[in-house]
């Protein structure tokens, strides 16, 4: 008697992930780092100088980390209440951050208590940066005001009261010593040139503003807030080049390589978006735990450190080919004796002997080697074992043997209610239509 060929289950390939000079370069990163700080972290700024520390902005405190350590170096501590968007100065030397109490503090990195204190704002402080000159600052608060502010004397040289809302975010120009950008909840962005007593641009992005950015050129103004991110041409006026809508939650943060070739915007649906600056399409994205409320990338893009609503800092460090020169491995004792005959090449008048190897059927196998069809295909339906393509397997043995029908009839409401509802669920598969056409006739009565 011939030995039962067990169903045949036909494989399909699976269309994988399209594979991308991005896709390569944002991923090769190792396994995130997780930090947890003492409350939601609302800024993170590298220092531009080597070994390129960078400043976490969380709860009452500003701890300053190292690129590959989980515990700060540092801490800023000298807070009675909240601190926000501590940021260095290019020359990496000092750092300046806002508060809520609405004093805004200038810290020397290697020191600890604040070198100027500068008092003026009536609510907190939430934007600080320092002008591409090194000797002023810009700081914008909750009172809608933003100021500049005198490093050497601290005193307050200008302030401006054009925004109607909080001022939530800002940045300033690397070009122009005397250009700066706020964002507000009052929809606005607007472009200051300290030398004016107003501003000299105004932008409506349409939602409250969270985010902005200056490209490197000086030409192009990022915004982000609500679902949108949008580009500026700041050399036509403001004239809007592209309004991307790639998030499903408010756009919190933003970012760009160290190329500039790439846009990074985070947000509360806790994803990542990368976007090409030349097409202004995703080329990647990130997934993370908690909703995103601050990200930077280092310079090289050798690290991206990610803040959440729930304190947990989020670090990956680029990897890297470790080229270590290998010792050959020590082979065992026994090596000998388990390679022995590796080199065997059989000859004519060798004789083979073959064992008989059993094999182990499932459980619709040994169903239908007992001809019990009704059963077998009973048991493919069940939900916990429910596969399609073993079941239209099984179903296409079926077909063969002539035997369908036979286990299609005789099935009370229950049973065909689950049999009607895999075929609505998988008939519309090129793959398995077909023979669920069929199934489905031969229920009909056609």
């Amino acid at each position: 008697m011939a030995s039962y060929k067990p169903v045949v289950v036909q494989s399909f390939p699976k269309l994988g992930e399209k594979i991308t000079q991005d896709t390569l370069y944002w991923k090769n990163y190792k396994t995130p780092v997780q930090i947890k700080e003492f409350g939601a972290v609302n800024k993170i700024d590298f220092s531009p100088i080597p070994p390129h520390n960078y400043a976490v902005t969380a709860s009452s405190r500003i701890h300053i980390y190292g690129r590959y350590s989980q515990e700060p170096i540092k801490t800023f501590s000298r807070f009675k209440d909240a601190a926000y968007c501590a940021t260095y100065r290019d020359d990496g030397k000092l750092l300046v951050a806002g508060s809520e109490e609405g004093v805004v503090r200038l810290f020397d990195i290697n020191g600890r208590a604040a070198l100027r204190q500068y008092d003026g704002h009536t609510k907190a402080v939430h934007v600080v940066d320092f002008l591409s000159d090194k000797y002023r600052i810009v700081s914008g608060a909750d009172d809608y005001t933003s100021k500049l502010w005198d490093i050497p004397s601290a005193t307050e040289i200008v302030s401006y009261s054009e925004h109607m809302d909080y001022v939530r975010c800002g940045c300033t120009s690397k070009l122009n010593t005397d250009l700066f950008v706020t964002g507000s909840y009052d929809h606005t962005v607007k472009v200051f040139d300290v030398r004016t007593e107003k501003s000299v641009m105004t932008v409506e992005h349409g939602q409250p503003v969270e985010s902005v950015l200056l490209f490197p050129s000086g030409g192009l103004l990022v915004s982000a807030g609500g679902r949108y991110v949008k580009i500026w041409d700041i050399l036509k006026g403001g004239q809007l080049l592209v309004s991307l809508k790639n998030h499903h939650k408010t756009v919190t943060c933003l970012c760009l390589s160290s190329s500039g070739q790439r846009l990074l915007s985070g947000s509360l649906d806790r994803h990542v978006k990368v976007y090409s600056t030349a097409s202004y399409k995703v080329v990647h994205s990130f997934d993370y735990a908690a909703s995103i409320l601050s990200l930077a990338l280092a310079p090289e893009d050798e690290t991206i450190v990610v803040g959440m609503t729930n304190g947990v800092l989020n670090v990956k460090n680029r990897k890297h080919e470790e080229s270590k020169e290998r010792l050959p491995k020590k082979k065992r004792p026994g090596y000998r004796t388990f390679v022995k005959g590796r080199n065997y090449m059989p000859k004519q008048e060798d004789f083979f002997v073959s064992k008989p190897v059993r094999s182990h059927l499932k459980k619709y196998d040994k169903l239908l080697k007992s001809f019990q069809v009704t059963k077998a295909l009973d048991v493919v339906l069940e939900a916990r074992n429910r596969t399609p393509e073993i079941t239209v397997a099984v179903m296409q043995e079926l077909n063969r043997r002539g035997t369908l029908q036979n286990a299609l009839a005789g099935r009370d409401e229950t049973q065909l209610s689950v049999l009607l509802a895999f075929l609505i669920r998988y008939v519309v598969e090129p793959r398995f239509a077909p023979m669920l056409i069929k199934v489905a006739e031969m229920i009909i009565g056609k």
